[in-house]
């Protein structure tokens, strides 16, 4: 009977999900939002309808459906866009990164959280999910400077924040009087295997996809590709979003031999990533949300500030309009698994504040997973808005001397 379930289940929930992304291009709510709020009215925080194995299933369904995403979002790091935009998306990532750790970490000090509390949740407040702001780019059908920049962003940032939630772990070890090498060789263990392994997968792949089908990489491939980076990443501990960026940026960079690396992933990756964000919704706990306290929305309200500070802040240093760069902070809301992640590494080392950080992680992460692809929804909507006024003005401003 439960293979049978499980297919039912798994039946329902894609045409659930198509229904959604119909409803969502009427109403004009991001199809993420929908599917997140799907799982959490069926799943274990409401109904409780899915079967024990469905949701069991998410284990699985999480990293695969994040590594397509991050070889994709690696596939945009083309030489031609570095080329173009690569000194605002590095600025850009790296200011709001630092920005969001300093801003989160010193504002929770000055609100009376202990130390350590808020050192960890400055780590934390780096994370975003890639996934959710791609998915919200896709929808919208945008393709402009401003996307180019969002999504370069959103695919190396998680390493910025892999690298700033490690020193903050060691910080915080020497404050509380820790080990701190243990937690300095985490972290530079998980970003530098991850980066190790790309490579290590990357140039092999570059090279040998394509060949069978002379100029164009097969399905098989490209998924025999993406389920062996994630199944060692996983293994190794290493990060699997880093390990699949920099895989899928060495392929588009160095395939000489074709021009859609990993092109056929998009044609499997819908229906990955409905099942993702649905088990995601019915994975999120609500019961942290009564006790989240004055701590929690501290937390919440510092990491929105910090992030348009962060976003405007580096777009003036890339050059950027004020409102460009705020936008861009506003687009990056999301936060998903890895604030999951950290927090758990840093329940682990520090088992004092486990219960404290894990509540905050959880409730923060449900707050930011919802809302942020309506935050990211709105700053590609004023972009738009933004150009078609530009756009009016010059046609009208040239009209007199046609």
């Amino acid at each position: 009977m439960e293979p049978a379930m499980l297919l039912a289940g798994f039946g329902l929930l894609f045409l659930a999900g198509l229904a959604l992304d119909w409803v969502g291009h009427i109403v004009h709510v991001p199809r993420v939002t929908l599917l997140i709020l799907l799982g959490v009215v069926v799943g274990p925080p409401v109904l409780d309808l899915l079967p024990v194995t469905l949701t069991e299933s998410y284990e699985l369904l999480a990293p695969t459906a994040l590594t397509m995403v991050a070889f994709l979002l690696g596939g945009t790091l083309h030489r031609d866009t570095l080329r173009e935009r690569g000194r605002e998306i590095i600025i850009i990532s790296l200011t709001t990164v630092v920005l969001s750790a300093l801003i989160v970490a010193t504002g929770m000090i000055v609100l009376g959280a202990p130390l350590a509390i808020a050192l960890l949740l400055g780590g934390l407040s780096c994370a975003t999910d890639p996934a959710a702001t791609r998915d919200v780019v896709e929808q919208s059908g945008c393709k402009n400077r401003f996307t180019t920049n969002l999504l370069g962003i959103v695919a190396i940032d998680d390493a910025w924040g892999l690298l700033a939630f490690s020193f903050l772990l060691t910080l915080t070890a020497v404050v509380v009087g820790g080990e701190t090498t243990s937690a300095l060789i985490h972290g530079l263990r998980e970003a530098g295997g991850a980066i190790g392994l790309g490579l290590a997968l990357g140039f092999p792949a570059a090279y040998l996809t394509g060949r069978i089908r002379p100029g164009e990489p097969t399905l098989t491939e490209a998924l025999g590709v993406v389920f062996l980076c994630a199944g060692l990443s996983l293994w190794l501990e290493f990060s699997f979003l880093l390990a699949g960026m920099v895989t899928g940026a060495i392929v588009v960079n160095f395939a000489r031999h074709h021009d859609r690396p990993l092109h056929e992933i998009k044609r499997v990756e819908w229906p990955f990533m409905l099942l993702f964000f649905v088990m995601a919704g019915a994975s999120l706990e609500i019961e942290p949300l009564k006790g989240i306290g004055m701590i929690g929305c501290a937390y919440i309200a510092l990491r929105f500030i910090a992030r348009l500070i962060g976003g405007w802040a580096g777009g003036r240093l890339a050059g950027l309009s004020g409102r460009e760069g705020r936008l861009t902070g506003l687009a990056l809301m999301p936060q998903a698994g890895v604030a999951i992640g950290m927090a758990l590494v840093a329940a682990e080392r520090f088992p004092s504040y486990a219960d404290q950080i894990l509540a905050l992680a959880i409730a923060s992460t449900v707050i930011f997973e919802v809302a942020g692809p309506f935050l990211t929804q709105i700053a590609l909507a004023r972009i738009r808005h933004g150009q078609v006024a530009a756009a009016r003005a010059q046609s009208q401003g040239s009209a007199p001397d046609a």
